[in-house]
């Protein structure tokens, strides 16, 4: 009888094992196959590892290793996502530097992922508070300013009055902030920003290179928005033009009023011609509270505000057409001004029925009386001069014609997506390495004085007018223009947490290269990713900021790839065991400490794959984990069993070469639920026959190696000679995975009344009678006339009867 099973001894032992003899240290066999698996990278917070971390780091951790047993080169590296406001939050409060915060709750991080026996190359860590490591990003930020990519722009920010920080649009709730509930106002400030807006068609087109899940392209798909259509110039009764972005041009001729941002220049410029400035004025006080976000909400209420005084001029009929300001409007999006059609936009509409405006009818289909009839795809033109009678697709593209001709527009191609924001008022990020000088303008430091490091402060609070704690220091402020040797002031804003993450695994390929972000040998070999999963919530801000970094630096001919990732997938969040997202308010988190510690680290991870299908969610079940445990001891007890022999018994053979399939590809489909079902009804059937023989345990130990890797290198070395994660994944004979039999119904008049098993493309007649003899088929047709017979083969029998 074999000892019972001790968990932890043999996990402790095989971490060690691993530890000390650099087991999955990604090779410099530069002529080996390579794969190279990613995982996201965490932010070590202080509460550590939770519960949904291991689901999506062992799924790859299954991919790599059995990719290695495949004899591939494997690089699958884990680092760290440190610089954020957490972090700083947490030094502001208990007075102790950020990097000492980092390095604990990374250093508990680290102990516990070793705890789950993920199988990363620990020689390749990085951490982007590292200077080694943020020197790179520091460089990476240089080449784009040095090529116009980064540059300084005024522009209305989110600034929690309470934080004292920019918030981005999705950090503001009901006009306060999201993480301490303060009062959050609009204000002008100066900010870096990234010009991701050039490399918009780019990012689109090149969705067409990669493996990525459907939900994962459409999600970069409608961030970037691409459309068509037409710029329009309206004339204005102050002699300016106002400048439109429209998709629909076709429908001019109802356009019936303009709007404009609240913060459009033009307010201004026209104040002595407006007769309500005062009430355009609180109008506009009470826009710059709210955040972008509460501005576009569609169902929000439609509030505005005339501007009396000037009119618009509709450029197809010379029409006189009210102008407003309403802060649905954005200076941030297109020109900041809109075209309303009002009987063919459903909040163009709304807007006009508060403000009783005109509703004109431009293509029949609909009943404007009731609502916007917004369907493109049908309808004719009316009411429209020239445009009559075509349909929307002719009418379109006959009107920019006659745009274009006429002098009163050209047509576009629009983005939602806008140039990303790269400034943060705080201490804990990357500096800037930019200084400004009165003569030069902003100039970037010489690459030799990288990195620039963050000096140390007395203070990590924000100034009260919202300036990085860094603004505060003399000694790190003043410094010499490298370009004119003159007096000169650094930039005192650092990085968002988003720049460290943005090229974090290119520096994996080379990560301790002192003299370039990674050589060209090494990102040649191991670039691109050839598998990246990680949460859908990253599936849109980081997966597009870090494409577009990639394709900058491929641009410069640091990398030689267009994409950095080839497949993307992602998974489903572990719910509590009520169902709800696990959160200390609600009391349902789960510690995966404690996990490990009553049941085992392969148990956590064989619960957390076959919890259910990884790409959806799924709630904690207490039972189902114990299931997982007395399936391992089931494993572990086999051993009590062994017999001699160096091939499959005939009577599992089938089984066993089907199993082998099953979980192959089962893993390169990420349904690892299905791939340990088929071993768990393969461990039935090994019991059914009452021993097991050296090669078949022998095949089950590697084919569960990549799930439980603890368990099965144990009684690997007990039971044969080596190291398990040294072998050869096991192959299967397709010959013998084919089902001689399928399970069919049998119904009469098209309701099921049995199941029958038969064999695989059988005699038809043959199974007609099979059908026939069976009890609950004899009882449906007893006494009937059977009047049809249909046989669809190894689908169904349907005997039709009076």
């Amino acid at each position: 009888m074999s000892e019972k099973y001790n968990f932890t001894a043999i996990e402790k032992k095989w971490q060690n094992y691993w530890d000390e003899h650099n087991t999955f240290r990604a090779g410099t066999d530069y002529s080996k196959p390579k794969f190279y698996a990613l995982v996201e990278f965490p932010y070590p917070s202080g509460q550590g590892l939770h519960i949904g971390h291991p689901r999506p780091y062992t799924a790859m951790d299954i991919v790599a290793r059995k990719r290695r047993l495949e004899g591939y080169n494997v690089l699958f590296p884990m680092g760290w996502d440190a610089f954020g406001l957490p972090t700083e939050n947490y030094a502001i409060k208990n007075k102790i530097h950020p990097a000492i915060v980092t390095e604990k709750n990374i250093a508990h991080f680290k102990d516990q992922l070793k705890m789950l026996g993920l199988s990363f190359d620990w020689e390749r860590e990085v951490n982007t508070t590292d200077p080694e490591y943020y020197k790179w990003t520091q460089w990476i930020f240089i080449q784009m300013f040095n090529k116009g990519l980064a540059y300084k722009k005024e522009m209305a920010v989110n600034w929690c009055t309470s934080c004292k920080v920019v918030l981005a649009n999705e950090e503001v709730v009901g006009g306060c902030c999201e993480r301490c509930g303060g009062e959050v106002i609009r204000k002008v400030k100066s900010q870096w920003m990234l010009k991701i807006t050039e490399y918009a068609q780019r990012l689109l087109d090149d969705l067409s290179e990669v493996n990525y899940l459907d939900k994962i392209k459409s999600t970069q798909t409608n961030w970037i928005g691409r459309s068509t259509g037409a710029e329009v110039n309206f004339g204005s009764t102050a002699g300016d033009i106002l400048t439109v972005y429209t998709t629909r041009p076709d429908t001019l001729f109802g356009a019936t009023y303009m709007v404009i941002a609240p913060e459009h220049p033009f307010i201004e410029k026209w104040a002595d011609k407006l007769e309500n400035m005062d009430e355009i004025k609180a109008y506009q006080e009470k826009a710059a509270k709210k955040s972008d976000f509460d501005r576009t909400e569609m169902n929000k209420e439609k509030t505005g505000v005339e501007l009396k005084g000037v009119k618009g001029i509709n450029p197809v009929n010379g029409r006189e057409i009210p102008i407003f300001i309403s802060d649905y409007v954005l200076m941030s999006y297109g020109t900041g001004a809109i075209m309303a059609v009002p009987a063919h936009d459903t909040r163009d509409y709304e807007f006009a029925k508060v403000f009783n405006l005109p509703i004109i009818e431009v293509v029949k289909g609909g009943d404007i009386e009731k609502e916007a009839f917004t369907d493109c795809a049908t309808g004719t033109m009316v009411n429209s001069g020239f445009l009559d009678g075509l349909t929307v697709d002719e009418a379109k593209e006959k009107m920019k014609k006659w745009l274009e001709e006429n002098g009163k527009g050209t047509p576009k191609v629009n983005y939602k997506l806008r140039d990303w924001v790269f400034s943060r008022q705080r201490y804990w990020g990357e500096p800037i390495p930019i200084v400004y000088c009165e003569k030069c303008g902003y100039v970037a430091l010489p690459e030799s004085e990288l990195p620039l490091t963050l000096p140390d402060v007395e203070s990590y609070m924000p100034t009260d007018n919202g300036e990085s704690p860094l603004s505060t220091l003399d000694s790190f402020i003043n410094t010499t223009c490298p370009h004119c040797g003159g007096p000169a002031k650094r930039e005192t804003d650092t990085m968002p947490q988003w720049a460290g993450s943005s090229w974090y695994f290119l520096r994996y390929c080379d990560p301790h290269n002192k003299n370039e972000l990674a050589s060209k040998e090494a990102l040649d070999y191991w670039m691109p990713v050839d598998w990246y999963n990680g949460g859908m919530e990253h599936t849109t801000l980081h997966l597009l900021y870090s494409r577009f970094w990639h394709k900058f630096l491929y641009d410069i001919g640091v990398t030689t790839t267009k994409e950095p990732y080839m497949k993307r997938t992602s998974h489903g969040m572990i719910l509590g065991e009520d169902g709800q997202k696990m959160s200390k308010s609600r009391g349902n988190v789960i510690n995966p400490d404690d996990v490990v510690k009553e049941y085992g680290a392969d148990t956590l991870r064989l619960y957390e794959m076959f919890i259910g299908d990884f790409e959806k969610t799924a709630p904690w079940s207490p039972s189902s984990i114990k299931g997982c445990k007395r399936f391992l001891d089931r494993v572990w007890a086999l051993q009590d069993c062994i017999i001699d022999g160096d091939e499959y018994r005939e009577e599992l053979m089938p089984s066993f070469h089907k199993t082998i399939k099953k979980v192959s590809e089962d893993i390169e489909n990420l349904k690892f639920n299905t791939a340990i079902a088929a071993m768990m009804a393969l461990i039935n059937e090994i019991y059914a026959v009452g021993s097991i023989n050296r090669a078949e345990l022998r095949t089950l130990l590697i084919l569960l190696n990549p799930f439980a890797p603890h368990i099965t290198e144990e009684m690997y070395a007990n039971n044969f000679d080596g190291i398990l994660n040294e072998q050869q994944w096991v192959k299967y004979d397709e010959s013998l995975c084919v089902e001689n039999t399928v399970e069919i119904v049998a119904q009469v008049n098209g309701k099921i009344k049995a199941k029958l098993v038969v064999p695989v493309d059988g005699n038809k007649d043959e199974i007609i009678a099979q059908a026939l003899s069976d009890a609950k088929i004899k009882e449906a047709t007893d006494g009937k006339n059977i009047i049809k017979q249909i046989y669809v083969p190894n689908k169904l029998i349907n005997f039709v009867v009076k």
